[in-house]
């Protein structure tokens, strides 16, 4: 079988990113792009050679035929089509941050279950074989109950979130749109446009959902943030510190560094200088071997995955809807504390 996707919203990412990753793979075709753009439709159209171009995603799912759908729209903008999605029988990989509200990520994972269809989130780093590997630690309880997580993110878009054309997207066949990135009121900064990259994998790697959070953050010239400070409280009673920064040299790119605590043990990741191990308090350790590079952000490696789901494929979904939903809610809360000033309880 060769599964047939759809793409909703042909702008930068999609066609850097999304678009090439699935022409890539046997096992999926893009069949059908939706934009409200002619002009993007047009572009993008004639240079992948996609000739089923509409500017309503109802109508493309009413018409083509499909068994997955790509939503890369704007951040506020997620919604409707992957609820649409959903209903009309199809996969959806929805970009993250999957939604802006809690209440809408939920519905949007209460939609999934109601069609029996995935829902994937592309936070790349999710995908990789030692995050399972990670997981895998945590759920047969080598490091004992998690009690405590660090988590912190640092990336090279300083640019981006100032409303400046990001760097390195020069001669690319679109550019991020400040409207997107740097737009205080449509979910732009740091927090919504990256973040979800580290939550994701912590929240799938300690099986982990938020009770409540406090924030502060430091903003750009564009008025979104550019840095954040947060400490928050799981169900469970863990504690967790997360920290975001978007001023990163260009020359050193994105990093993640996340340590996770339990009464019998720790597990430490990070990408820059690649590793990945878990030691117990008995002594024991384990140590997963890193190539360099290995743990680079790979950002086609979950539209490969949703290639073969829409192909029929039954596989491992590591940032389905409820992980989006419990970032989502986490990063709400988070804008609402460093707004008020004050300590904010998840869905209070």
């Amino acid at each position: 079988m060769t599964g047939r996707i759809g793409v909703v919203g042909v702008g930068w990412w999609a066609t850097m990113n999304h678009i090439p990753a699935i022409v890539e793979c046997p096992e999926s075709d893009v069949v059908a792009l939706c934009d409200l753009n002619d002009h993007r439709l047009e572009v993008a159209g004639d240079a992948f050679g996609i000739a089923a171009r509409h500017r309503d995603f109802r109508k493309m799912l009413a018409e083509e035929n499909l068994d997955g759908v790509i939503v890369s729209t704007p951040h506020t903008d997620h919604v409707e089509p992957a609820i649409a999605a959903l209903g009309a029988g199809c996969h959806a990989m929805v970009e993250k941050p999957l939604a802006t509200t809690g209440a809408d990520a939920w519905r949007i994972a209460s939609a999934a279950r109601e069609a029996n269809r995935q829902v994937m989130v592309p936070t790349g780093m999710n995908f990789n074989v030692f995050t399972a590997r990670a997981a895998e630690w945590v759920r047969s309880g080598r490091i004992g109950a998690v009690r405590h997580a660090t988590c912190q993110m640092g990336s090279a878009l300083e640019d981006l979130f100032a409303g400046r054309p990001m760097l390195e997207t020069e001669g690319h066949m679109f550019r991020p749109p400040a409207s997107t990135w740097a737009d205080p009121f449509k979910a732009g900064g740091y927090g919504w446009g990256q973040m979800p990259h580290c939550i994701a994998w912590l929240t799938h790697v300690a099986d982990m959902k938020f009770e409540s959070v406090f924030c502060m953050d430091g903003k750009s010239k564009a008025g979104v943030d550019y840095y954040n400070a947060a400490c928050a409280r799981a169900v469970g009673g863990a504690t967790v510190s997360l920290s975001g920064s978007a001023t990163t040299p260009k020359n050193r790119g994105m990093h993640m560094d996340i340590r996770i605590y339990g009464a019998e043990g720790m597990i430490l990741f990070e990408n820059e200088k690649p590793r990945l191990s878990m030691s117990r308090l008995d002594g024991r350790e384990e140590v997963v071997d890193l190539w360099p590079g290995e743990a680079e952000y790979d950002g086609a490696l979950p539209a490969k995955v949703f290639a073969r789901l829409c192909a029929g494929e039954t596989l491992t979904n590591p940032s389905d809807a409820e992980c989006g939903a419990k970032v989502v809610e986490l990063i709400e809360a988070m804008y609402r504390s460093a707004t008020t000033g004050r300590l904010i309880k998840i869905g209070g």
